[in-house]
């Protein structure tokens, strides 16, 4: 994994404050914070599936969060959503929303620690550290706005069109519909694809419908409660060459239980999109228990704590992939962050056809590839129409 060691840019040093705002006027303010739920009809070529139990996946949901400023800038975030929106939407309209009104923003990084310390007892995981993270991705948004340059370029990277995607699968479980949905994902240029499966026999389909070239991964979700059950897998698959096995365990912060895994298997092991701040990210990285760390831009900070994140891991030699299966803000600042890494980090990326396009075609793939954004900010286009039109909440 490669990356550029540059510090957080000068909008967000703990001593910018008032010297940073442009022309000499006064630091911009907060004026408010507003939740917006929106459902998004999709297709992925196979019937919807289950969600952990809780009910079927019937949309692609984004819970936006709108950001306005005194200096008439909106930003546009994205907080973890998905089963838990009914309560990361509360985080946001009855925790972060009140007390982030009225503060000064054009210091990202400190108005972000002190929120983070305002909530301590609350913002550790968990929904409001979800919406933490998509109020900082806004800020980001705003910061940029302002400046007048990318999100890539204010951390340091340097200009490049696209980069590469993975196809993310939604979990199908039946093999020939898992074979059906990875050979269309392979037709539509993705080199890279990920299931979200539970057997090998799931693992054989894929690899006997995208050839032996394009690279595998698989994703289980925290499937497995007994470390025996890991490596009885990897072992069974090992001859199809996966290129990781993710979250294989259940609790997810049972560290030495995927030390132990990695140590007994050859397939390598992801972790990450569960870490809720980067005390977990570093308590990962010291017992060892990963080869590849996926960080969660709107579950663990925004853009400001992954960076930080992004940082360790590769002081430590440690390979990091951002976890991004979203469709809204938070997708595009996933793709901001591995367009100003260095080389060819691959962008996980939803694979389904949208029956709406809030922020236009940014999240939309072309030859397995996501367009970086030019624009200054996030470079995206928020259509209020499409936002009305689906919004849920």
């Amino acid at each position: 994994m490669g990356l550029r060691l540059v510090r957080l840019p000068a909008m967000c040093g703990r001593k910018n404050l008032r010297k940073h705002a442009p022309g000499g006027r006064s630091p911009m303010k907060i004026t408010a914070v507003e939740p917006i739920w929106v459902a998004l009809p999709y297709e992925h070529g196979a019937p919807k599936p289950q969600r952990h139990g809780m009910g079927y996946w019937a949309t692609q949901d984004i819970m936006f969060m709108r950001v306005e400023t005194d200096a008439g800038i909106t930003g546009w975030g994205e907080a973890f959503g998905n089963a838990s929106s009914p309560v990361t939407l509360a985080a946001i309209r009855d925790v972060i929303g009140p007390v982030s009104v009225g503060r000064e923003c054009d210091d990202v990084e400190s108005l972000m620690h002190d929120l983070t310390r305002r909530t301590q007892s609350m913002a550790r995981s968990g929904p409001v550290q979800f919406a933490l993270s998509g109020l900082d991705i806004a800020l980001w948004d705003i910061a940029g706005k302002r400046a007048g340059k990318p999100v890539w370029e204010m951390l340091g990277g340097e200009k490049r069109d696209s980069i590469p995607a993975y196809a993310s699968l939604f979990r199908l479980s039946q093999p020939d519909l898992v074979a059906k949905v990875s050979g269309a994902a392979a037709a539509r240029g993705y080199d890279h694809i990920k299931l979200h499966e539970h057997s090998v026999e799931a693992v054989v389909a894929a690899r006997g419908a995208i050839g032996p070239s394009r690279s595998l991964m698989v994703d289980t979700n925290c499937y497995w409660d007994k470390v025996d059950d890991v490596v009885a897998f990897c072992a069974a698959a090992e001859p199809y060459n996966l290129r990781w096995l993710e979250e294989p365990l259940y609790p997810v912060d049972r560290y030495d239980m995927l030390a132990e895994a990695r140590r007994r298997v050859n397939v390598p092991l992801a972790v990450g999109e569960n870490l809720g701040n980067i005390q977990d990210a570093r308590w990962l990285a010291q017992a060892q228990g990963a080869d590849v760390v996926q960080p969660s831009v709107a579950k663990i900070g925004g853009i400001t704590q992954t960076w930080k994140i992004l940082h360790l891991l590769k002081e430590q030699g440690i390979e990091a992939v951002p976890h991004s299966p979203f469709v809204g803000p938070a997708l595009i600042a996933a793709i901001h962050m591995i367009a100003a890494m260095e080389g060819d980090v691959v962008c996980e990326h939803r694979f389904c056809d949208l029956g709406g396009h809030p922020i236009g075609e940014a999240n939309v793939s072309k030859g397995g590839r996501l367009t970086v954004p030019q624009g200054p900010g996030l470079g995206i286009t928020v259509d209020e129409k499409e936002v009305a039109r689906f919004r849920k909440a």
